[in-house]
């Protein structure tokens, strides 16, 4: 039977699940500020510094894979604490680094470490709240994740200034050790641990693949992967276009930043009132149809140089209000079907959604250009990829659209 919580206990467990989760946008957002900066101190070109966010995204990729298993093996909190330590001797190793490759290797380290909160807060998610909540429980979730890109810059930029960029990671470092602590004394834990659950490489793989063979799964984690990479190859190129290209400051840079991430944010909460009256289905169906279309009016504008820079901040700030519809949604349905796995499910989830996110900044960093036009052109194809996913899925017999979408099945 699932135990219910007061009010104040709900706020504080989303409010640390939260938490966890907003290590890594931390850990993306907080040093963007600093690539110039960087990129001279390391006597590299810039391009070289957006790598390293590259391998951050190629960390957590990977990283998710094995917390998968082992969440469900030892239960939620194991592997997470051993995460979080790793995370936090990752950092202090970004902040002594003195050459790029060290820096590119310690950030894939650090995603290693840091995705293990990511990975346990979804599956904490599904372990403690009824099915049919989880899309709101994600929102508010959400909620808290989207404050980090509006706090995040603006610090990163305001210690950059201050002192230099080495300082970020030495806060990265002791802000995820004051969430170890709320993690110990706030969070349940969760599904107990399953003996079952086999680590052996051929059995993992298997469990995976069981997870991957379920539709309703695979086609919403399609969705939302490729959707949800379109602000992947914003981050990549911002701090580029809005610093050198339009010759922003590190705290002007760090506002735009903020505002723009107020649009997930509001979009969010707007969301967990759209789900009183419509389904998560139809709220992805809507957001890609305009998300789609201000893509494209993104793409035409840069292209024959028609915005100047409050313009492209007005759309993209429309175009970016879809990740915070779609993101809850998409997750939430890509989780209900499972009841057992949801530590692997989970893991697949975030891992397929870094990849793709990991793949469309290097490609992006590959076409860097003194233009914004490599960001909108990836931000458009992110949305136009799971617009037609989507619309793969509907057109075909057997749709999971005409299912039930909160039915949870034993996996």
């Amino acid at each position: 039977m699932e135990k219910r919580y007061t009010k104040t206990e709900y706020f504080k467990i989303v409010l640390v699940l939260g938490a966890l989760c907003t290590i890594s946008p931390f850990s993306i957002d907080m040093y963007l500020p600093g690539f110039p900066e960087m990129a001279e101190t390391l006597n590299t070109p810039i391009s070289n510094i957006q790598l390293s966010l590259t391998a951050y995204l190629a960390g957590i990729a990977i990283g998710q894979l094995f917390y998968g298993p082992l969440l469900d093996r030892f239960g939620r909190k194991k592997p997470l604490y051993g995460g979080l330590a790793l995370y936090i001797l990752a950092s202090i190793g970004c902040a002594l680094s003195q050459s790029v490759e060290n820096l590119i290797l310690m950030r894939f380290i650090q995603a290693i470490g840091g995705c293990a909160g990511m990975v346990s807060a979804q599956a904490i998610v599904r372990d403690i709240f009824p099915v049919k909540k989880t899309a709101q429980a994600m929102s508010l979730l959400v909620l808290v994740i989207a404050v980090s890109p509006m706090i995040a810059p603006a610090l990163g930029g305001f210690v950059t200034a201050a002192y230099d960029w080495h300082w970020v990671f030495i806060i990265l470092a002791a802000l995820t050790a004051i969430i170890w602590i709320a993690t110990v004394v706030v969070l349940p834990a969760g599904a107990l641990p399953d003996r079952e659950v086999s680590l052996k490489p051929k059995q993992v793989w298997n469990s995976y693949l069981k997870v991957l063979e379920n539709r309703q799964f695979l086609v919403y984690m399609l969705v939302g992967g490729i959707a949800g990479a379109a602000p992947f190859a914003y981050i990549a190129s911002s701090a580029d276009v809005f610093m050198n290209l339009y010759g922003l400051s590190e705290h002007q840079f760090g506002w735009i930043f903020g505002i723009l991430a107020f649009a997930m944010i509001g979009s969010t909460q707007l969301n967990h009132i759209l789900l009183r009256k419509f389904s998560s289905q139809q709220i992805i169906n809507f957001s890609l149809h305009y998300q789609v279309t201000v893509g494209l009016l993104l793409v035409i504008g840069v292209y024959f140089d028609w915005f100047n820079v409050f313009t492209l901040i007005a759309l993209m700030f429309v175009f970016l209000t879809a990740h915070g519809l779609n993101g809850p949604n998409t997750t939430a349905l890509s989780m209900a079907p499972f009841s057992r796995n949801a530590g692997s499910a989970s893991a697949m989830l975030g891992s397929m959604r870094m990849a793709i996110g990991g793949i469309v900044t290097a490609v992006v960093s590959l076409f860097h250009a003194s233009s914004a036009f490599p960001m909108v052109i990836g931000m458009a194809i992110c949305a136009l990829g799971g617009f037609v996913v989507l619309k793969m899925d509907q057109l075909t017999p057997g749709t999971i659209s005409k299912q039930r979408e909160h039915t949870a099945l034993s996996t």
